[in-house]
């Protein structure tokens, strides 16, 4: 199958970019700790839950929130589209599995997830093929198994040409929970909680307000 021209787009951006985005980032969670504690529920609940079973990270990059995941306790392996993100991934974490891979097209069976994060990957994907990426979301997940997805607030898109001095093309969807909430409502999922902050004080992130959704899939 074709890839489409906003995945082209967005592997040639990040490839681009890798080790100066990788640099910028590497610390962003030091100093986000409401993220860090939504991260810990996140792991205590697929724990609690599902002591066994593989979770995902899509749209891991170079493996920061995967490793921390890791340190929590989970069962982590990560997927990026972008391969010299993957191979920053592999580098820094060793102890870590990454692959190349889409998250529309996840290589996985059916149910065999107990966990999938969505931390800042769902803002590069384009309306019309959203729905069909959080559907796959569902399919690989374990009946019971949960979905933690982040994403920028807002109604526009933030488009890049240019990127650490490189040329890109990179377009970052900014997203309203209710409607990422009804996408998951579409595709089966139960959302179980959903919080919108303002960004933390020295983020390196855009100045936008931020929101993390918490979904489970009925058991």
């Amino acid at each position: 199958m074709a890839e489409a021209a906003h995945q082209h787009a967005t592997r040639a951006g990040y490839d681009a970019i890798a080790e100066q985005y990788a640099e910028l980032f590497h610390a962003e969670l030091d100093a986000a700790p409401l993220d860090r504690a939504l991260l810990a529920a996140f792991a205590e609940m697929v724990r609690r839950d599902h002591p066994d079973g593989e979770v995902l990270e899509v749209g891991s990059g170079p493996g920061t929130v995967t490793a921390h995941l890791h340190e929590l306790g989970l069962p982590m392996t990560g997927i990026d589209l972008s391969p010299a993100m993957v191979a920053l991934a592999r580098r820094d974490h060793p102890q870590l599995s990454f692959e190349v891979g889409d998250m529309g097209a996840l290589d996985r069976p059916d149910g065999s997830l107990s966990g999938l994060v969505g931390w800042y990957s769902l803002i590069h994907v384009p309306a019309p093929e959203r729905q069909q990426v959080v559907d796959e979301f569902h399919r690989v997940l374990r009946p019971g198994g949960y979905a933690l997805i982040a994403f920028q607030v807002g109604d526009d898109t933030l488009h890049l040409d240019e990127a650490f001095g490189h040329a890109v093309s990179l377009d970052f969807h900014r997203l309203q929970p209710d409607v990422v909430a009804e996408s998951l409502h579409r595709a089966g999922f139960e959302v179980i909680a959903r919080v919108v902050r303002a960004p933390e004080a020295g983020s390196a992130a855009s100045e936008v307000s931020q929101a993390v959704l918490v979904a489970r899939r009925p058991s």
